[in-house]
């Protein structure tokens, strides 16, 4: 699951990252609006957290070219602005939902969730193929209604497989699922985790195939 947060000041945005990948999500970062707009509307994102005030291009209108390029995915607005005014122009303006700054890190969490568990948003609460389920709050992967125990990055691999079955996925998209903008990812560390869930489902009795589409990325079918 992948969230970008466009944070400009350092120190925050530290601490959200930091927390956000300890609850098992691949999370990048722009420093200003305009980088924020790029890569919100050009990259997939699940969920996407703005800072109100932002250099190049402030939080209202990122979010409003965000939503002109009809681009759907939810946004969490964060500020210091704590005026009813604010909250309904972030609000107007695209956002899904508010967090005042300082706000517990707990807080930030179950907003995100309730956000991602929305009707009408990217996520389901499972994802289905063939004898496979992924339930998306827990977070668990099942083979044949048994629980099956995934690393946090197996897990990323497999969602992300699983939300786009039947099409091709991108190697690099699957790396930024893994590991967000990680400068400093191994070459071949995407294959790595990819045999990793091969034979995790394999060993599992799951009827489903991750094949590898040469030169351009992987896709899973039922295994019929």
């Amino acid at each position: 699951m992948r969230i970008l947060v466009v944070e400009d000041d350092a120190e925050t945005a530290a601490y959200l990252i930091g927390g956000l990948e300890e609850e098992g999500y691949a999370v990048s970062r722009s420093s200003d609006g305009r980088d924020g707009l790029f890569l919100a509307t050009t990259e997939n994102f699940d969920l996407l957290i703005i800072d109100r005030m932002l250099p190049q291009l402030d939080g209202l209108s990122l979010v409003k070219s965000i939503r002109s390029s009809h681009v759907d995915t939810a946004v969490l607005f964060l500020t210091t602005m704590t005026g009813i005014d604010d909250r309904v122009d972030g609000l107007n303006a695209g956002g899904d939902d508010y967090l005042v700054k300082p706000f517990a890190f707990e807080e930030l969490v179950a907003r995100l969730e309730a956000l991602l568990r929305r009707p009408g948003q990217l996520l389901g609460s499972s994802l289905r193929l063939a004898n496979v389920v992924f339930d998306t709050e827990s977070r668990q992967a099942f083979i044949d209604e048994k629980p099956h125990v995934l690393s946090a990055r197996e897990t990323a691999v497999l969602e992300l497989l699983m939300r786009r079955k039947g099409n091709v996925v991108s190697k690099k998209l699957v790396e930024d699922q893994i590991f967000g903008l990680a400068g400093d990812v191994a070459s071949n560390a995407v294959e790595v985790y990819v045999h990793r869930l091969r034979k995790q489902l394999a060993d599992g009795g799951a009827k489903v195939r991750v094949n590898t589409v040469r030169g351009v990325g992987y896709i899973m079918t039922e295994d019929k």
